[in-house]
């Protein structure tokens, strides 16, 4: 389990650095595997460069190399990408996550070949990250196989089409040491039975231990008992997202007392009455 962190802020919207911390901390006690740093979750779209880069060498140094750090690279022009990916000082990070363009809505062909030109210039190895929901486009199993099969630092996909069948086939026809992620936490379970290898979570921000032993459990083969912390927490992932993320994720984290319940604009926080539902279920968690 890969936890996507967010991006914690104080009521002024001003990075909450210690927050941030104690939020590493609860990751790397709590049994999450790896840190991803600056992707969706983290509410990029908001954060200034330089803000990114404080965020991320700010991890990087709370982390102290306990965990591998994941750097979510993304975008929807091609060549800036390419252009930061041989320029820029990847210290402490072990791979990239790069989402599909977005709003361009460009073709297969198209995706395949950003990819390719990613593929071409990064260091690192390259996870793949489809999320038709944000980005207005879907990447195909097959352009997801093209990829894996001809670019050996092309090691996995973060897929969050919600899409079995789609995910199934790239399963079922990827090369052995491709890895697929699932992007939502919702089917996470059941993906891990189809052969996923595990999720880049969101709800991980707030319960690590938990979710990490579900996944744990599942890879093991004892679906019975992953399967029941998985229905212990179905709802609770369903307010997750009715009013969009990581709102709802931010929304668990106030209630258990970790942030503030801020976020930047166009984002806002939770209506009262989904937090309180969120604070309810928790209460029964608990």
């Amino acid at each position: 389990m890969g936890v996507a962190l967010i991006t914690p802020f104080k009521n002024d919207e001003s990075i909450d650095f210690e927050a941030l911390a104690r939020l590493v901390e609860h990751q790397v006690k709590n049994g999450t595997d790896y840190l991803v740093v600056c992707g969706t979750t983290a509410e990029t779209p908001t954060l200034t460069d330089d803000e990114k880069e404080e965020i991320t060498r700010f991890v990087i140094d709370c982390n102290a190399g306990r965990l591998p750090v994941v750097l979510g690279v993304g975008g929807n022009n091609t060549k800036a990408l390419v252009e930061k990916l041989q320029h820029y000082d990847f210290s402490g990070i072990d791979a990239i996550l790069s989402v599909t363009p977005y709003y361009n809505k460009p073709s297969q062909e198209g995706l395949y070949q950003h990819y390719a030109a990613i593929a071409k210039a990064s260091p690192l190895p390259v996870i793949l990250y489809n999320v038709p929901g944000r980005t207005g486009v879907n990447m195909l199993a097959s352009t997801t196989l093209r990829l894996a099969n001809e670019f050996s630092n092309i090691c996995a996909i973060k897929e969050a089409s919600g899409n079995f069948s789609q995910i199934d086939d790239i399963i079922k026809n990827k090369p052995e040491d491709f890895m697929v992620i699932s992007g939502d936490d919702g089917i996470t379970f059941p993906l891990i039975t189809l052969g996923a290898v595990g999720v880049i979570s969101v709800i991980g921000n707030a319960f690590p231990r938990e979710f990490s032993r579900m996944v744990r459990l599942a890879l093991e083969g004892d679906y019975s008992s992953a399967r029941s912390i998985h229905h212990r927490f179905t709802e609770l992932i369903e307010l997750l997202f009715v009013e969009g993320n990581p709102a709802g994720v931010k929304s668990m984290l106030a209630v258990m007392g970790m942030i503030e319940n801020k976020l930047r604009l166009p984002l806002v926080p939770n209506t009262i009455k989904t937090y309180e539902k969120i604070r309810l279920v928790l209460n029964q968690l608990n």
